[in-house]
């Protein structure tokens, strides 16, 4: 069983911000498999479960805000004993170009407050992650950055990167974090 997280905000003002980009992946992952989310308020967030071919796949995107996120990763994978092997977390990242990309298979929180969210609640680094740029950031502080809307010639920008990032998800669940870094980073 695998869980992929997709991190963000609820809440409609949040939608279209660039902290909401690992929510604009699972929701186009969940729609390229034409499944949909249910709210699952023990467990802190809206999730789904499917199959994909002999691998039970869960996605969730937690309703705790960005910055306490670990705390449904962390009901999630204890509820369906998920090892943190089998964890992939998508989230924006302020040190990458727009319409760039990049896989890890551990790290640091790099400053950001979901990651470093779920590294306190499931007390381990070594989870695997997809970085989806939002950068570069311009001279304003990044708790400002981050939750401003995409400007329209942004959001044309992203629109491949999504397509781009449902297809990376599926070549790392096939091939592994090695041969994902490989091709895609």
């Amino acid at each position: 069983m695998k869980l992929i997280a997709g991190l963000g905000n609820i809440g409609e003002k949040y939608t279209w911000t660039r902290h909401n980009v690992g929510f604009m992946v699972v929701d186009k992952y969940a729609i390229m498999n034409n499944i949909t989310f249910k709210e699952n308020k023990k467990l802190q967030c809206y999730i789904t479960k499917f199959k994909r071919g002999l691998e039970d796949i869960i996605l969730i995107k937690p309703t705790t805000f960005m910055n306490l996120s670990g705390s449904a990763v962390s009901a999630v994978m204890n509820y369906y004993k998920i090892d943190k092997s089998d964890i992939l977390i998508v989230y924006d990242d302020l040190s990458i170009e727009l319409d760039k990309i990049r896989f890890r298979p551990s790290g640091s929180d790099g400053g950001h407050n979901g990651i470093k969210s779920i590294i306190k609640c499931i007390g381990s680094s070594e989870f695997a992650r997809l970085k989806i740029g939002i950068g570069p950031q311009p001279p304003i502080p990044a708790e400002e950055f981050v939750l401003q809307n995409f400007y329209k010639y942004q959001l044309d920008k992203l629109k491949p990167v999504l397509k781009t990032s449902i297809e990376a998800i599926d070549f790392y669940l096939d091939n592994g974090m090695e041969k994902t870094q490989n091709y895609y980073n």
